[in-house]
């Protein structure tokens, strides 16, 4: 009978669309309506309408020509401001809009930006006049005084005017290695675009509004001027190459983590981004010489049914960090609070539960995230295929594609995990319904990062291997009560189809240290985030990692490596709590911080400073 139901479970057919329900998940079925429900003992729960609330694409405002400007549409149902200043790309390496002193109102839904009147004559910074063409730069602002999203559109014509194309996000420049890099970027339109940089001239074969182009046959170390023609239009800007692999030259790298919007308001809250530190952090990065920037989970807010208004805070992230984009490659890792939900609301019992958004393969948070953002793919695929799956012949499981993976520079590997995969948020209601608790290391994952570490540590042109993660293996102030601790309880661990994996959240914890610390001689340290602050860990073979009470084996510690927390890039703060390994941890402050790896064949001296003050946060050797 249970294989009966969960066949027919499979079948169902929701809201006009049919949706397979992943066996990984338990107890939940159709209802009323076609409407899921999620049902055990005596909890029922309904899955709640996936309801946006602003969306991308409506608070773009489908910008079009009139005889004086530009109107905007923002839907009927929303008033508020819309600010608006030019973008002048000669007049600044990380060009921005300059707001002009005038605002326009958005009422019900419309609102006008008058370039003849009010952008004319000694306003006219740009040069439209002669040139019949400008970009704007517009902030979309609600009837609360919050921000909602940062737009650009390009026009041409002195009146009547026209909507030109426009690159509406990026470019920004990605997996920069020493022979080759990608630059990605939209358009608010249809277009075949084409890319020189240097002797290349790269174009493309069909139109589209989203642009990926893979460059190759550059030198290495070197500086690439680089156009981008679209249209009638083009952009320029520039990257460096990567230095030959092992060449152990010098060059720095920043980390950071955990964006999401904080309290003053402001840039500091952009519908779902922290978009005034977000910039101080790239700033710095940028005028300190960073070669790269790794940031680890928790870009935006999240915790959205809505796709929808998930890619909107991800664009305002995007847009924050877009002006050192064009020249610096970003990589980023995923964390807790990029899930996209299902949740499945209790009316009686006043709760909610909420787990990956399915399907897996086009609506997970895992997915989401990579149709964001440009990464490597030489991750695991999935945690299909383990003991555990409980459909072998199916994909079960939401992809690792674009959130795992690793990449080298110079002398430099940086492993990124996933510590949010198939995240169920709360951890005591997944022996119920399924998934994976916050901060576990699933099995398929785990056997990569061994054999990825493995694989770093067989090659002599490198010499330093960061691993880092959104959890903390050892947390001090925010997530003691979870990450990979949970105040010492082991009991916490995945359950896929109503059944327990093996090993227990500190366990999993164990294996990865023996990895990191035990089979490798390179790991450097673990870069963290998810809480709000920084600190450093120093793990000796001494520290106390265990709670009073463990009945599991206790991993040996052949050397000592740290762990980085740097979760401080302008989420509310988390202060200091008290665990077993408190007395290692030094420098922990709630102040903002980005960290600066400053790597010199093999030495590494690390370098934290506050990106709003650049008040020194700490130093010290990593290697000497």
């Amino acid at each position: 009978m249970k294989a009966l139901f969960s066949i027919l479970i499979a079948l169902i057919t929701v809201a006009g669309i049919c949706q397979d329900i992943p066996a990984v998940y338990s107890n939940i079925a159709p209802g009323k309506k076609d409407v899921l429900t999620f049902a055990y003992r005596e909890t029922e729960a309904v899955e709640t309408e996936a309801t946006t609330l602003y969306g991308l694409e409506r608070m773009q405002g489908a910008p079009r020509g009139t005889e004086t400007g530009l109107a905007f549409d923002f839907g009927r149902s929303f008033d508020g401001k819309l600010y608006y200043g030019f973008i002048d790309y000669g007049d600044s390496r990380h060009p921005m809009p300059v707001y002009f002193r005038l605002a326009s109102q958005i009422v019900e839904g419309a609102a006008e930006i008058n370039i003849r009147d009010n952008l004319s004559g000694r306003y006219d910074m740009v040069g439209w006049e002669t040139s019949q063409r400008g970009t704007i730069g517009y902030r979309v602002v609600n009837a609360q005084g919050q921000y909602i999203y940062d737009g650009i559109v390009s026009f041409r014509g002195i009146g009547p005017f026209e909507v030109d194309h426009t690159i509406i996000e990026g470019p920004f420049v990605d997996k920069v290695g020493p022979s080759e890099a990608t630059i990605s970027f939209t358009t608010n339109m249809d277009v075949a675009c084409s890319i020189i940089v240097g002797p290349h001239d790269i174009e493309e074969t069909e139109p589209g509004t989203y642009h990926e182009i893979h460059i190759t046959g550059l030198q290495p170390d070197s500086i690439y001027p680089y156009t981008i023609q679209y249209g009638t239009s083009e952009l320029n800007f520039e990257f460096k190459t990567a230095p030959t692999k092992g060449s152990r030259s010098s060059f720095c790298f920043a980390y950071t983590s955990d964006s999401r919007d904080g309290q003053g308001g402001g840039e500091r809250s952009i519908f779902g981004a922290n978009a005034y530190i977000m910039k101080k952090m790239m700033a710095l990065a940028s005028q300190k010489g960073a070669a790269f920037v790794q940031f680890t989970g928790d870009l935006i807010n999240g915790y959205l049914s809505s796709i929808d208004d998930t890619r909107l805070q991800y664009a305002n992230w995007k847009r924050a960090v877009q002006p050192f984009g064009h020249y610096i490659p970003i990589y980023e890792g995923i964390g807790n609070h990029e899930l996209v939900i299902r949740n499945f609301v209790d009316e009686k019992n006043r709760q909610s539960l909420m787990i990956d958004r399915f399907p897996f393969a086009t609506e997970s948070a895992e997915k989401i995230f990579a149709d964001n953002f440009v990464n490597p793919m030489n991750g695991p695929v999935s945690e299909d295929g383990t003991y555990y799956d409980p459909d072998p012949d199916n994909m079960d499981f939401p992809p690792y594609e674009e959130n795992v993976f690793h990449y080298s520079y110079d002398n430099v590997a940086v492993v990124v995990m996933s510590s949010d995969y198939l995240y169920t948020p709360n951890a005591i209601a997944i022996a119920r319904i399924g998934g994976n608790p916050h901060g576990y290391i699933m099995d398929n994952q785990l056997e990569w990062l061994r054999s990825t570490i493995e694989m770093y540590e067989a090659d002599d042109d490198i010499d330093h291997i960061f691993v880092t993660q959104h959890t903390p293996c050892f947390p001090n102030g925010g997530h003691v009560a979870d990450d990979m601790w949970y105040n010492g309880n082991n009991d916490i661990r995945p359950w896929i189809a109503g059944k327990p994996v093996r090993e227990g959240i500190i366990q999993r914890r164990d294996a990865i240290l023996d990895i990191l610390i035990n089979q490798s001689e390179k790991v450097r340290a673990i870069l963290t985030g998810d809480e709000h602050n920084y600190n450093r860990l120093e793990l000796t073979p001494e520290t106390d990692i265990y709670p009073e009470v463990y009945h599991f084996p206790k991993v040996e510690r052949s050397r000592t490596i740290y762990q980085i927390n740097n979760g401080a890039a302008g989420a509310p703060y988390y202060a200091q709590e008290q665990t077993p390994w408190t007395p290692n941890v030094s420098n922990f402050t709630t102040q903002n911080a980005l960290v600066l790896f400053h790597v010199d064949g093999r030495s590494i001296w690390v370098e934290v400073l506050n990106p709003d003050t650049l008040e020194l946060v700490d130093q010290f050797w990593l290697v000497e």
